[in-house]
């Protein structure tokens, strides 16, 4: 599948004096994701699941064809790891996030990306039709729900990657496993079956190391639901496999893994 970069086009164009409030502009509530990223910081790069970064990434530039000339937008990007990875290969990468504190973290690392944007992934103030690659990983902005707004904001956020998708870019997509996450439900876990959504009682740590108790709430899915969801916004699938952080692998679906990961291409 291949994806090549799109010479001419402007990959900063995404980003911008307009793009700082974008939040805020559209009419949505604070994210509960802020605050754990206020809380974090820098911090979040220390936790081992970050470790796999280099190996994601590498199976990402794989899957799409080639990261190399391509203009990406990493959605839900918290500090960066996989924007100044895929930066690295070649691509030029604009991270986004709801999460002020974590766009101030990636900027202030560098790592040739070409911008940072805070905004809503359910509104994405990015130029129709113009990215090549766009990738949602580790539950960044698909996958965590704002509390109380419904159960289609993923919904919401695919059909936005949709319409700026280019004529054959594609979407790389991570999320919870429901059957890993029903399968090995933890004490400080309460799994809403109706809504299929976890919510978890935890404890993060600050930059200084200091724990604080953290609550997340994360939606978690089926193949078959990624599938449709897909779909109904127009885009492709071309594999749906289960992986482990660090661990991306063509694998079929399966019980023993903790996510999901989709590659889709817009026709």
């Amino acid at each position: 599948m291949s994806t090549p970069g799109a010479p001419g086009r402007d990959p900063s164009r995404p980003v911008g004096p307009e793009a700082a409030d974008a939040p805020a502009r559209h009419g949505f509530a604070p994210h509960w994701f802020e605050g754990l990223a206020d809380t974090m910081g820098a911090a979040y790069l220390r936790y081992s699941f970050t470790r796999g970064t280099d190996q994601e990434v590498a199976f990402i530039d794989e899957a799409v064809g080639g990261l190399a000339d391509a203009v990406v937008l990493d959605v839900g990007c918290g500090p960066g790891r996989h924007a100044r990875a895929m930066a690295a290969r070649g691509a030029r990468v604009v991270g986004l996030d709801i999460a002020r504190r974590f766009c101030e973290v990636g900027r202030d690392l560098g790592g040739g990306v070409v911008g940072w944007v805070r905004a809503d992934a359910r509104s994405l103030p990015v130029a129709p039709a113009s990215v090549d690659v766009a990738v949602s990983l580790c539950q960044g902005a698909f996958g965590v729900p704002p509390v109380g707004a419904g159960d289609d904001a993923d919904a919401v956020i695919l059909a936005e990657v949709a319409r700026v998708l280019r004529p054959g870019g594609v979407l790389v997509l991570s999320a919870f496993s429901a059957y890993f996450q029903v399968r090995w439900l933890e004490d400080h876990d309460r799994f809403d079956a109706d809504l299929g959504r976890n919510h978890e009682q935890t404890t993060v740590h600050d930059e200084s190391g200091r724990p604080h108790p953290a609550e997340l709430w994360t939606a978690c899915y089926t193949p078959r639901e990624l599938r449709l969801l897909a779909s109904a916004v127009g885009l492709e699938v071309a594999g749906v496999w289960s992986v482990t952080p660090g661990d991306y692998a063509r694998r079929p679906p399966d019980l023993d893994h903790p996510e999901l990961l989709v590659v889709a291409r817009r026709p």
